[in-house]
């Protein structure tokens, strides 16, 4: 343990720069800045017009977008009960947007607000910024400032009792309640029995001149097709503006100065199914819309009125609309077929494609994934600690690569220059080290000294030649005996333990490896099994299963086995790298231990004395005769005996 620390220590600018290069290298690009530090938590809404989205091609500029939050793009656990601390920026993080909230219940995990987005624009996708987290936040709600002046009512219906309430500046608010109906596609609505009617007030902003610009707007629920069925009318006299049904089929008309001029849906809307009917109105043209469809169009204008209208039924006794309604809006000014577009899809049941969410982010930002990003919110104490156990792990293989790495790349370095000044050397072996100085008989200049000091070849050399340069001292006569067979295995001897002792040196620590790779997936495994019984505990325990609550669980789960496996894979190819080079090293050092005994031996073998011929030949044939008697019949039975 005192090694790794004194390793940690020793290489912590390393493994520093390691990190940051990791760590830049795996940054994706960074979010905006934090709008507000007091806001603990924001999410990006990306609005899409293009062909993959919406596919708006038509210019639509400011329009109020319906965001609609739950639990699985919200936190609402993070923001206050009454949603008083929500704030909407634009996509540069930095303009506010003005909104207001029809619905908001933290308990239940819905929320719906209207934003007002400045300018959207047709083919292309605009990101928003909702933030939230702030419980010293008053309340930024600007219901007004959510529409532009020519917007002259919009009623959301969702008061639970009495009239319908102008969310506009203009405060035209109901005469008379109509009959609530919870079920509306959008928060509280009304339903219309054909009987019960909603009168509009006769106010100034309310008048229409001859001619008059104007844009009608009602989410429509239908009930059983009825001939002549109206849904909203206007009547002043002589001229008379009316919206309906007839047989499922969407028309309006208008009388006036002309007579009675009608445009007309192409086909019956299906009963029971939610529709945007849009009557827009500009001078010298009525067009009718179904949702974000042009349906029908008539070469009219809209006459003088200035009555007060009614919602629901008819005031000349024409039977009444059937159904349900919601979020009436007249403004008066025509809306573009964009605009339209954009409503009908903002206020459309399913407005996926429009409106997404992208990453939830805490505390000043985040650049992880919003997948990732729930996982580790989702794990649980006993998953951290093992998170944390393999952590420690992780950074003690990082260090330790990086020191083994150096180590290994200085030694095959001093290595190389070895071998190179040891090939000068072996054809003049009389200049060996005979101190502890690294000199090679002079043959390493003063800047190469320091390289192949760490290099187990020249630490087995300088072995060797010490053994050799120590009996050179003692045994006077070395220079004509020379080295014995005793003598070379003895420095053989010397020379595999000081090899021994350089492969242990380089293996140091490889055990640190070897553990993280059969270890930390166990770990990482353990903590997967721990969590996935705490997950079913939970699920026990609250009696209801969904994928909401059991998929955050079992992935924060699955966490630890990665994490683990995340250890273990790096250690295993660090450590099978190491041990190939390393292997690479041995081999090359038993070789130079061969070759350098080997030419000891030649180098310095014992001088024979040359013998008389006289008694070279009485020895020869002392050995032939000697050779002749063992191999004579009876001799090897004879000598056996003896």
């Amino acid at each position: 343990m005192k090694r790794i620390l004194n390793t940690v220590k020793a290489n912590a600018a390393n493994l520093l720069l390691f990190v940051l290069v990791l760590g830049a290298a795996l940054q994706p690009v960074p979010a905006l800045a934090w709008w507000n530090g007091d806001w603990t938590a924001r999410a990006k809404i990306t609005l899409d017009t293009t062909s993959a989205g919406a596919n708006i091609n038509d210019p639509i500029g400011s329009v109020p977008v319906l965001v609609r939050l739950h639990s699985g793009n919200f936190q609402f656990d993070k923001a206050k009960q009454d949603g008083s601390d929500i704030r909407f920026l634009a996509g540069d993080d930095k303009t506010p947007l003005r909104f207001h909230i029809e619905k908001f219940d933290s308990l239940l995990g819905e929320a719906l607000v209207w934003v007002n987005v400045p300018d959207l624009p047709p083919g292309a996708k605009t990101d928003l910024y909702v933030y939230y987290g702030n419980a010293k936040a008053n309340g930024a709600e600007d219901a007004k400032g959510t529409y532009d002046a020519s917007t002259v009512l919009v009623w959301h219906f969702g008061e639970k009792a009495g009239p319908a309430q102008d969310t506009t500046r203009w405060g035209n608010n109901a005469q008379n309640a109509g009959l609530p109906d919870a079920a509306a596609v959008i928060g509280g609505g009304i339903r219309l029995d054909g009987q019960t009617q909603v009168r509009l007030p006769a106010s100034a902003s309310l008048a229409w001149r001859d001619g008059q610009a104007l844009t009608w707007a009602l989410l429509v629920n239908s009930g059983p097709p009825q001939p002549g069925a109206v849904l909203f009318s206007r009547r002043d006299g002589a001229n008379a503006f009316v919206i309906g049904f007839d047989n499922g089929v969407p028309f309006v008309s208008v009388t006036g100065p002309a007579g009675t001029q009608r445009a007309t849906g192409t086909a019956p809307v299906a009963a029971n199914s939610w529709h945007l009917l849009t009557v827009a109105a500009s001078a010298g043209r009525i067009a009718l819309y179904l949702d974000r469809d042009q349906v029908g169009t008539v070469a009219a204008s809209i006459p003088a009125l200035t009555s007060p209208a009614v919602l629901g039924g008819d005031s000349a006794g024409a039977p009444g609309f059937t159904g349900q309604a919601d979020e009436l809006e007249i403004a008066n000014v025509a809306r573009s077929a964009g605009t339209i577009a954009a409503n009908a899809v903002s206020q459309g049941s399913d407005n996926s494609k429009f409106e997404s969410f992208a990453n939830d982010e805490d505390g000043g930002g985040s650049w992880l994934p919003v997948g990732l990003l729930v996982i580790l919110k989702s794990i649980s104490v006993d998953g951290w600690i093992v998170i944390g156990i393999l952590t420690v792990m992780l950074v003690v293989c990082l260090v330790l690569m990086v020191d083994k790495t150096a180590t290994l790349l200085r030694v095959l370095k001093g290595n190389r220059l070895f071998q190179r000044k040891f090939e000068q050397l072996s054809s003049d072996l009389t200049a060996l080290d005979h101190d502890e100085a690294v000199s090679m008989g002079g043959l390493v200049l003063e800047g190469e000294k320091q390289a192949i000091g760490v290099s187990p070849l020249f630490q087995i050399y300088h072995v060797g030649s010490r053994e050799i340069a120590h009996r050179a001292t003692v045994y006077k006569n070395f220079a004509s005996s020379g080295l014995s067979a005793e003598s070379l295995a003895a420095i053989r001897a010397s020379m595999d333990g000081k090899l021994i002792r350089e492969l242990q040196s380089l293996r140091g620590m490889m055990v640190v490896l070897s553990i993280s790779i059969a270890g930390a997936p166990f770990i990482g495994l353990l903590g997967t099994v721990v969590g996935v019984m705490n997950t079913f505990a939970g699920i026990g325990a609250s009696g209801s299963v969904d994928i909401e609550s059991v998929a955050p669980g079992m992935s924060s789960a699955l966490m630890a086995t990665a994490f683990g496996l995340g250890v273990a894979v790096p250690a295993l190819f660090a450590y099978n790298i190491f041990q190939s080079v390393i292997k690479n090293m041995r081999d090359e050092m038993q070789i130079f231990v061969d070759e350098f005994v080997t030419k000891m031996a030649e180098f310095y073998r014992p001088e024979i004395e040359a013998l008389p011929e006289a008694q070279m030949q009485v020895l020869a044939d002392q050995i032939v005769a000697r050779i002749g008697a063992l191999y004579r019949p009876g001799a090897l039975a004879s000598s056996a005996g003896e």
